[in-house]
């Protein structure tokens, strides 16, 4: 009987197999019905390599073999295998304040609103493909940084989604590098987290209990819960779709706008997009557009 470390060794030391034209095609139309993921034939070695190594963890060695699992298995681990999957294929390269300009946009936004509405009202936000969470902690401390002095707006919430439900673990959790929570402002920084070790740190309580964390595939957003969004952050996500998907997510997001609200997109996902009830914002180094009143 072939010990647990000789099967281990034999598996790391096998080399990636190239997959044919017919296998790429399948698990490109597959990827894509299911996700909306496109996988372009640039990244072809990506899929191979990520397919792979997950194939190894399965002690699978044929991409036919491991589709049929994918397809054809039990809902319970079909389930399971897809969300292991996608987390292992979604780029997940995010920062704090990434596209300065975007937060520049959200806090003149929220200072607009506070001026505008009463003490009643609520401001409700949405971060769509929130991968780790460094989105929506960022748009957790714009928001607190408007009330710093002033009465503060108990009933703000924001939404955080991802399709991935490791990487939304992880988003929970609120723990950083201290490389990545050192590139945010020191008053921010200090303010905002404390320190775990000398490599980590992680966001307060009090911020993190704003945000609530959720799986949602974009491409079924017409099973969301959320409407009548006052802000909705969309930004490095888009990049993953066709065309016609990008402008079908982005009529779907406005469609969940409350009057007044602001829709935000990372600069140049998507170009020649409009929509009836929706005005393009002028602000630098943004892409937004607000739904009319």
């Amino acid at each position: 009987m072939m010990s647990s470390v000789a099967v281990n060794d034999r598996w790391s030391i096998k080399p990636i197999t190239a997959m044919n034209a017919e296998q790429f095609e399948l698990w490109q139309a597959l990827l894509e019905e299911r996700t909306g993921m496109t996988v372009s034939a640039e990244r072809k070695s990506f899929l191979e390599t990520s397919l792979s190594m997950r194939m190894r963890e399965l002690e699978m060695d044929d991409y036919d073999e491991y589709y049929e699992y994918l397809v054809g298995g039990s809902t319970e681990s079909r389930a399971m295998e897809w969300t292991i999957l996608v987390d292992r294929l979604t780029v997940q390269e995010t920062s704090f304040f990434r596209h300065p300009g975007s937060y520049a946009l959200a806090e003149d936004f929220v200072k607009r609103f506070v001026q505008q509405q009463d003490n009643d009202a609520t401001l409700d936000v949405w971060s769509v493909g929130c991968s780790t969470g460094e989105e929506p902690y960022s748009l957790a401390m714009v928001i607190e940084e408007q009330f710093r002095g002033r009465k503060p707006l108990e009933r703000y919430g924001i939404t955080a989604t991802d399709i991935s439900m490791p990487t939304l673990s992880k988003a929970r959790k609120g723990v950083y590098s201290r490389r990545k929570v050192e590139m945010i402002e020191a008053s921010l920084r200090a303010r905002y987290f404390r320190e775990l070790s000398d490599r980590e740190m992680e966001v307060v309580p009090e911020l993190r209990d704003r945000i609530c964390f959720a799986r949602v595939n974009v491409l079924e957003l017409d099973r969301a819960p959320m409407r009548d969004m006052d802000l909705i952050f969309c930004q490095n996500m888009l990049i993953y779709f066709r065309r016609w998907r990008k402008r079908e997510i982005a009529n779907r997001l406005a469609d969940r706008l409350a009057p007044g609200g602001l829709l935000v997109f990372g600069p140049g996902e998507i170009t020649e997009w409009r929509h009836p009830q929706l005005e393009r914002v002028q602000f630098e180094d943004a892409l937004a557009f607000q739904r009319r009143r």
